[in-house]
């Protein structure tokens, strides 16, 4: 039967659910403007009858009552959302980083303003041609040098911006892993302390929203997934890689790349494998310094390479007006002294390899000509080798062509004295020098008896630069140049013999006596006919195509960035207003809430209060 005091307990447990919901809708308010807080929701059930139906209960009809409990606090949440949100936040991420980075490079870019590389260069070739008309001037020569200096100037600047930017990136890379390592641990430890709460039979939301505001944040640096096991591990995925599992966690770490650049790659501690990041703020920072900065000081080392190389080529065969001739004008800081380019690689004393940068065979060509032999060139390319065949009735043109449209690092045209001209360029894989040639080989005779650059052909005959004295290789007439120290657009200048005596700038070729004839400016001409010559930079067949190249470039993957920025913050502030719709603190319903409790609890108060006079009534005046 039930107790006298019954209805006391019954009461008692009224005020505490009440106390509870109140309390609750309390801490709701108080953490209304706190970052990634859930709102909370009492869950309360009626309590356990008096009796069951056993055959241990009373003889009387129905289930006696007994109030109220608090079955749980539990967090309103949408985990399916979250799982979107979380999927979704390493794109915007990746596009506000790129976007930010791109305003910086298109900065750097000043075209077509009258400080640029290109406007520049242009009054370099007006210089030329000014001089080509009046060899015999020395403010003409002048000109050529004041106006060189300041485009030297314009180059160096470009490169100390774009190299400073890649350190900027460095760095932001170096804060990006410490703040991942360190939300990883976080996460651990409170994967941890959910677990042993849990144990205890507690429902741990705080706990669980600190993870999800941990989770979060991840989600912006690198490209994560989540998963909550069967036996409440909750583990983090990167790229398919585990990044916490239960309360463990790992680190991200650093080790020396095998270039000269001076940055380091990304490892797994643990294991000492790289890591690779596909999206994310660290993702596109990584991308960003190894691909998009490194392609930008690369496409400037090929602009400044090739154009100092063509001008140095015919002015160290002109003469200038005090007779002197054999001069480069920009001076070239070869890579190793060696004059067979011969380089120690891996460090060990002997020398294992050959840094060469130019190929000119011995043979005059003519462009329009057929080869009438077949073959195929083996070339170095961006993943391996590079397969180039050519027929008996391709012309020389087709076949540069050829080798200039693959995929090969390697680019080919005539000279001035249409002698055949290979040149190394930039190298896609880190790995692999810049402006080297790696390998050559023909199965046939166009680079050999018929250009004159090999001795010959197939396997055996092939230049190879993975060994010292690779130039064996080459005809004796053949002319090759050693490779450039790294980056000349970082320390291109013109010829110190020239800036201190302009008469030494060559406007002439010399006659049978090595003196300049009066009012000669062939050279002059040549030299200002760059400009508009059809030559590979790279990619690119003249300088104007550079310039439209590398400006087009980088605005438009500056615009690129931009837009998906724009499209991913959109996406973002659709699911993250939704999830605030779910989760967050309304404080009107809040305080509605605490109202409709107060009312429960001050009736469960009056309903105590009776049931006391009841008891005092039994007590007190029974039998008065």
């Amino acid at each position: 039967m039930g107790s006298t005091f019954s209805g006391i307990e019954l009461g008692k447990r009224s005020i505490m659910a009440n106390t509870d919901a109140i309390t609750t809708a309390g801490h709701n308010i108080s953490n209304a403007n706190t970052e990634g807080y859930s709102r909370q929701r009492v869950q309360i059930k009626a309590f356990d009858p008096l009796y069951k139906p056993d055959l241990t209960r009373a003889e009387r009809p129905g289930m006696i009552g007994q109030g109220v409990d608090v079955e749980s606090i539990n967090r309103i949440r949408d985990e399916m959302l979250d799982q979107r949100i979380v999927g979704q936040a390493h794109l915007e991420g990746y596009w506000d980083t790129r976007s930010k980075y791109y305003m910086m490079l298109e900065q750097i870019y000043n075209e077509p303003d009258e400080v640029s590389i290109r406007s520049n260069m242009d009054k370099f070739w007006e210089a030329w041609q000014e001089l080509s008309i009046h060899p015999e001037n020395q403010a003409s020569r002048q000109a050529v040098v004041t106006r060189g200096e300041t485009l030297t100037d314009s180059i160096k600047q470009r490169w100390e911006g774009l190299y400073g930017i890649g350190n900027l990136i460095d760095g932001d890379i170096q804060a990006t892993v410490q703040q991942v390592n360190n939300y990883a641990k976080q996460i651990a430890e409170t994967n941890a302390e959910i677990v042993r709460s849990r144990a205890m039979g507690d429902n741990p939301n705080d706990l669980l929203d600190r993870r999800d505001l941990l989770v979060d944040k991840l989600s912006k640096l690198i490209n994560i997934t989540t998963d909550q096991r069967d036996n409440d591990e909750f583990m983090v995925h990167v790229d398919g890689k585990i990044l916490v599992q239960g309360s463990v966690s790992r680190e991200i770490g650093f080790a020396p790349r095998e270039d000269d650049s001076g940055y380091e790659k990304l490892i797994w501690k643990d294991t000492g494998f790289d890591a690779f990041f596909s999206g994310g703020q660290l993702g596109a920072l990584v991308e960003l310094r190894d691909v998009d900065v490194r392609n930008e000081i690369q496409s400037l080392n090929t602009l400044t390479m090739n154009f100092s190389d063509l001008v140095n080529d015919i002015h160290r065969n002109g003469v200038g007006a005090n007779n002197v001739t054999g001069l480069d004008f920009f001076v070239q800081h070869p890579f190793v002294e060696n004059t067979n380019g011969n380089y120690d690689r891996d460090g060990d004393g002997y020398l294992d390899t050959s840094y060469v940068f130019r190929f000119t065979g011995s043979n005059v060509l003519d462009m329009q000509q057929q080869v009438g032999i077949e073959g195929v060139m083996t070339l170095s390319g961006t993943d391996g080798y590079v397969d180039i065949p050519y027929y008996h009735t391709d012309t020389v043109e087709t076949v540069i062509a050829r080798i200039n449209n693959s995929t090969s690092e390697v680019k080919a045209y005539l000279d001035k004295n249409n002698h055949l001209v290979l040149k190394a360029t930039t190298s896609q894989d880190i790995s692999n020098p810049d402006f080297v040639i790696r390998h050559v080989e023909d199965s046939g005779y166009f680079l050999s008896g018929y250009s004159g650059i090999l001795r010959g052909n197939s396997e055996a005959n092939a230049y190879d630069f993975a060994q010292a004295d690779s130039v064996n290789a080459l005809t004796a007439n053949t002319q090759f140049a050693v490779a450039p120290y790294f980056n000349p657009s970082a320390y291109i200048e013109i010829n110190s013999e020239i800036r201190n005596d302009v008469m030494c700038v060559a406007a002439g070729y010399p006659d049978v006596n090595g003196h300049a004839p009066a009012g000669d400016g062939r050279a002059a001409v040549e030299i200002a006919s760059i400009r508009n010559t059809s030559i590979m930079v790279g990619s690119m067949k003249t300088f104007d195509d550079y310039f439209a190249d590398t400006v087009t470039n980088v605005g438009l993957k500056g615009e690129q960035a931009e837009t998906n920025l724009l499209t991913q913050t959109a996406i973002m502030d659709d699911l993250r207003n939704m999830r605030d719709s779910i989760s967050g603190v309304n404080i009107d319903e809040e305080l509605a809430e605490i109202m409709k409790f107060q009312h429960g609890y001050n009736a469960a108060a009056k309903f105590i209060t009776v049931w006391d006079s009841l008891i005092d009534t039994i007590i007190n005046r029974l039998g008065v």
